[in-house]
């Protein structure tokens, strides 16, 4: 079986890091941090207008109707430029909930987040903290042997105080007025599908962060001079570096299956 990415796959990941890596600067994040949400609108809106935000919702919602393994090369440049925005949690993780519950919800729903109107967030029980719920307009949570449906009225919010401006934790209390939209199996099914996702997400953008990591210390140590001459032509600093790259292009291929599985 071939597991070769296709040539448009491959070109729409270099169009999508040249945009991210030309609108997603380090100074750009930083002036983010700065706002009261620490997330950019007018970023989001362009993530949209690209067609980004709409990548996995289907065709008849407005949609690109892409699944996970062309999702995963967009999660890798997602990490690669240290997007704050919550892209992967919407696209990767949120759609395929909605589309599995279908009726009303999905029909409400799937279109806001295909033209970059809407931004889901999604928390399971195992996890404490919920990651950009004060920027959600819906909110998917697991609530006991229950997932419920939540818009940012019904919710109460207790942000985590951390010394790490680029994450926006949240504790989110349930209200009035949320909505059951699956239980028992169903229920159970689609958290253990989530976490898949938000896995296979996580994991993804670790590798598009390791290359960049990479990227700016072969810049540093081409331009970096000791004993006159750049460092990197050290022996000892060249394996290093080789040896690192190596490691991420074996962990490239079990992400790229995995996202092939879930995909399939």
């Amino acid at each position: 079986m071939d597991f070769t990415f296709t040539e448009d796959q491959l070109l729409f990941q270099d169009s999508v890091r040249d945009f991210l890596v030309n609108e997603v600067t380090p100074e750009r994040i930083r002036q983010s941090w700065e706002t009261d949400s620490g997330r950019s609108e007018e970023l989001w809106a362009q993530l949209a207008e690209l067609g980004l935000t709409g990548m996995t919702v289907p065709e008849e919602f407005g949609g690109l109707g892409m699944n996970e393994l062309d999702f995963v090369l967009l999660a890798q440049e997602c990490g690669y430029v240290a997007l704050p925005e919550p892209l992967v949690h919407t696209a990767l993780v949120a759609v395929p909930i909605l589309q599995e519950i279908g009726g009303e919800l999905a029909d409400q729903w799937l279109p806001k987040i295909a033209t970059g109107e809407a931004k889901v967030v999604v928390g399971l029980e195992q996890n404490l903290l919920v990651e950009d719920a004060h920027t959600a307009d819906l909110l998917l949570l697991q609530q006991g042997d229950s997932l419920v449906a939540a818009i940012p009225d019904q919710v109460s919010l207790r942000h985590n105080e951390s010394v790490d401006p680029s994450r926006k934790l949240y504790a989110v209390e349930v209200g009035a007025g949320a909505t059951s939209v699956a239980s028992g199996e169903q229920a159970a099914a689609l958290a253990s599908a989530t976490l898949d996702r938000g896995a296979l997400g996580c994991a993804a953008q670790a590798l598009g962060l390791a290359q960049r990591m990479i990227d700016i210390s072969v810049q540093y140590t081409s331009e970096r001079q000791q004993f006159g001459q750049a460092i990197g032509a050290f022996q000892a600093v060249k394996h290093h570096m080789a040896n690192v790259a190596v490691r991420l292009e074996y962990a490239k291929a079990p992400v790229h299956r995995a996202a092939y599985a879930v995909a399939n």
